[in-house]
């Protein structure tokens, strides 16, 4: 059995490593030991998440998935959670998540009928808690949109400030012709930035 510690955060500017002392600690008060840590910077909203399908990957069964909340693991919607849990069951990891009691005597479960008993009542609060952790996303989503548009009807909404010095790098690469994969990786930016970034440097260009 390995434990496999996943950190995330949602933005770039937001410290997914944050909670790793806190899981640590968990693991040596267990006298457990973390073999490997998976950290990224990816919406809890969404499935693709590079480093939680690379820790999936490297897992044998009887491994531990281990996060701070579970949270931290799902903010998904019930079809993409349902897809998470499949791959989650297929490569029979077992999920102990900080903020879930029920889930800490699966790290020691060694008798087959406690722990599929354990799995079972383990399995409904983590479906219980994403679904919770879901509708706190679509609840701060709905404030953040009903914020904006009475910002606008006031016409006070200036949106989100530009990040002039990492556009203005970004427009120098594509002057000089390099890939939009490459910039993405190296800045992180999207493809529509890209593109809104690319009319800005031919209108500079034909001016």
């Amino acid at each position: 059995m390995h434990i496999r510690a996943y950190l995330r955060a949602s933005t770039k500017e937001q410290d997914a490593s944050r909670a790793k002392d806190d899981l640590r600690r968990f693991a040596d008060e267990r006298g457990l030991k973390i073999v490997s840590w998976y950290v990224e910077n990816e919406s809890g909203a969404s499935l693709a998440r590079p480093e939680l399908f690379r820790l999936l990957s490297d897992c044998h069964p009887g491994d531990i998935l281990l996060v701070e909340q579970v949270d931290r693991l799902s903010r998904l919607n019930a079809e993409d959670w349902s897809k998470l849990k499949a791959e989650i069951a297929a490569k029979r990891v077992r999920v102990v998540a900080l903020d879930l009691p029920t889930s800490y005597q699966l790290a020691n479960s060694g008798d087959d009928f406690t722990g599929r008993m354990l799995d079972a009542i383990n399995g409904m609060m983590l479906d219980m808690l994403a679904a919770i952790a879901r509708k706190d996303y679509e609840d701060r989503r709905r404030r953040q949109a009903q914020g904006i548009a009475d910002a606008k009807t006031r016409g006070t909404y200036k949106g989100r400030p530009e990040d002039t010095e990492r556009n203005a790098a970004i427009m120098t690469m594509l002057t000089n012709g390099q890939s939009w994969a490459s910039i993405i990786a190296a800045t992180g930016c999207s493809r529509s930035t890209l593109s809104r970034l690319l009319q800005r440097v031919r209108t500079e260009a034909e001016g």
